[in-house]
């Protein structure tokens, strides 16, 4: 007797996924094995935005990206997303997006805004204080 991968017998020659599974590559298949970003190594925040390089030409003829790039191309062609909308909307994992976004940028194909950090942020102090000065106005 044969088992899927759930336990259950099935017959020898069947599939052991229905077609809501969905493609079954392997995320270390997409990015070629690696787990980093770029020769640099560069890294994306969640909430670093992306978007489509408007001096980027012949992204869709470059036989070197593969459908997940040509994916995130894509969702960045209608509006700048963060690192995890794209992950979300081309239902791949933050590494694998983060892998690809690497490759896409080194290609010119994308530019990244990164977040300011927290200590580059104006005080909140600052902040209430322009409030109350705008509403004695």
């Amino acid at each position: 007797m044969n088992l899927d991968r759930t336990g259950a017998p099935h017959e020898p020659g069947s599939q052991w996924y229905d077609g809501e599974a969905g493609p079954l590559v392997r995320p270390y298949a997409m990015t070629g094995g690696r787990t980093r970003s770029g020769p640099a190594g560069v890294r994306f925040d969640l909430i670093a935005l992306v978007t489509l390089d408007a001096s980027a030409r012949g992204v869709d003829d470059d036989p070197a990206l593969g459908p997940e790039h040509r994916a995130l191309i894509d969702l960045c062609r209608t509006e700048t997303q963060s690192v995890a909308e794209l992950g979300a909307g081309a239902d791949l994992p933050v590494g694998v997006v983060r892998v690809l976004l690497g490759d896409l940028l080194e290609r010119g194909c994308v530019t990244v805004s990164r977040p300011v950090p927290p200590a580059q942020l104006p005080d909140e102090r600052i902040l209430r204080e322009v409030i109350e000065g705008l509403r004695a106005l």
